[in-house]
């Protein structure tokens, strides 16, 4: 039973409020929905009048003592669980599902918790952060802990890190992906948005190992993960020889602790390698013979919005939810491997998030593919034509063309396929929405795709 709620509209008979004040919410307002719902004790930190039946907490600060009380609270409860962490700017999510469904095959009770929501083997909802408030996430975990959850596999936020949405928790390992550019909007600076990123090493346990990919710019050279397992093209403890794509997925070689491993996934593409191999280890790392974990590797498949494929007789299309430059660029190049035909990239950029990187993804896409589509992706309270107006800044090329509307520009990218071209639906992936100014409307790229497809069927 999970007592303690910040949202009044989830009160229920005897549960605590916390009146919390955000950064658009003052919790204050709603003291008297929670009562009404049945809070039996209200923490405050503004002076109200007494309440009958109620007890009333006036702290300085409700956010301070809210996590203090989650903290002595359920603590202890989590040890006996076992935590895997995950950061980095791009993979967090495939990595850690790859982990999640690992272990899953092996036969332990784990879950999954990250951009795509919460998993475990008989729930799936979403979330509405990668790494949930404090108080979301501490209830989220009381629940697993009593439905008999062994492992957490976690996806962690650098906003996570900074705001100490993980307060009270210890991983048993944890994994740095790669640092490339994104959030600068929150950070600042790179060097902000690293410092943020390593704040995750003060939640390891004891003699646990942190996994990172060697090959990355920042943490192939950072002084703080040398002592853990590095791995990569040039990894120094895991080294990974070789790939091929095949049908199927991947053929992977590496060798680690002075033994060569062969591996098939069904994954495909560069960056899916890296995905799985710090999955791989990250289970081995639990203490799971690695040949065992690797035994599995045909059986997990990636999550929803990765490298997603829409079937279409007249072409390939992909749906991802790439976002960043580093991860535009290296879909885009990995697709131009395998591809006999044309690159389409549709691409947009988020609105009220790190604009620097609008004129660089925009130079990403028409530099890579043989044709770009500009369209909206998430314009939220800016103007959809500025945002794209700002994309247009870093373009050097005249291999593109404007579509503000994004359905419009998935049909037109569908359009202009050729049997053996490729389209890459960029942005989105598993969202099924587009956010105009502070409201949600339904919109799935791959249902859009889906849909299409079927109404150039009848015609």
């Amino acid at each position: 039973m999970f007592n303690i709620k910040a949202n009044s509209r989830r009160v229920e008979p005897g549960d605590i409020f916390v009146a919390i004040k955000g950064h658009t919410v003052d919790g204050h307002k709603y003291i008297d929905d929670a009562v009404k719902r049945g809070a039996s004790v209200v923490v405050v930190s503004e002076s109200i009048p007494d309440i009958d039946g109620v007890k009333i907490i006036k702290t300085d600060d409700t956010q301070k003592w809210l996590n203090a009380y989650l903290l002595e609270i359920y603590k202890d409860k989590f040890k006996n669980m076992k935590f895997v962490g995950v950061t980095g700017t791009n993979g967090k999510t495939t990595t850690c599902f790859l982990t999640y469904e690992t272990l899953l095959s092996m036969g332990i009770n784990a879950c999954y918790i990250g951009t795509i929501g919460y998993y475990d083997k008989n729930t799936h909802y979403e979330l509405p952060n990668t790494t949930p408030s404090m108080i979301d996430l501490y209830e989220i975990l009381n629940n697993a802990y009593e439905s008999g959850i062994e492992t957490v596999v976690m996806e962690v936020s650098s906003h996570s890190l900074v705001e100490k949405r993980v307060a009270g928790l210890q991983y048993d390992t944890v994994g740095y992906t790669n640092i490339t550019q994104d959030h600068l909007d929150f950070h600042k600076t790179m060097e902000n948005y690293l410092n943020a990123k390593l704040l995750l090493l003060n939640h390891v346990k004891d003699k646990s190992k942190v996994i990172y990919n060697q090959d990355d710019s920042y943490l192939g050279k950072e002084e703080k993960l040398q002592d853990g397992i590095s791995y990569g093209f040039n990894g120094k403890d895991l080294k990974i020889f070789e790939y091929q794509n095949k049908e199927y997925g991947t053929h992977i070689v590496f060798k680690y602790k002075d033994k060569f491993y062969y591996v098939d996934t069904k994954l495909k593409n560069k960056f899916n390698v890296y995905n799985y191999i710090m999955s791989a280890i990250l289970v081995n790392n639990l203490g799971y013979d690695l040949d065992e974990v690797l035994s599995h590797s045909m059986e997990i498949d990636p999550p929803s919005g990765r490298c997603d494929i829409v079937p279409y007789d007249q072409g390939n299309i992909i749906v991802d939810y790439a976002h960043t430059p580093d991860a535009v660029e290296k879909i885009i190049t990995s697709f131009q491997e395998n591809s006999n035909g044309r690159i389409i990239t549709i691409i947009g950029c988020g609105g009220d998030r790190d604009s620097t990187k609008r004129p660089i993804m925009g130079d990403i896409a028409t530099t890579n593919s043989d044709y770009a589509i500009i369209t909206s992706d998430n314009p939220r309270t800016e103007d959809p034509e500025k945002i794209i107006e700002d994309i247009l800044t870093g373009i050097k090329r005249k291999n593109f063309i404007v579509i503000p509307d994004r359905i419009k520009a998935i049909q037109k990218g569908i359009d202009m396929l050729h049997p053996e071209d490729t389209l890459l639906i960029l942005g989105k992936g598993h969202e099924n929405y587009q956010i105009i100014g502070t409201v949600k409307y339904h919109m799935d790229d791959k249902e859009i795709a889906k849909d299409y497809i079927e109404l150039k069927k009848k015609k």
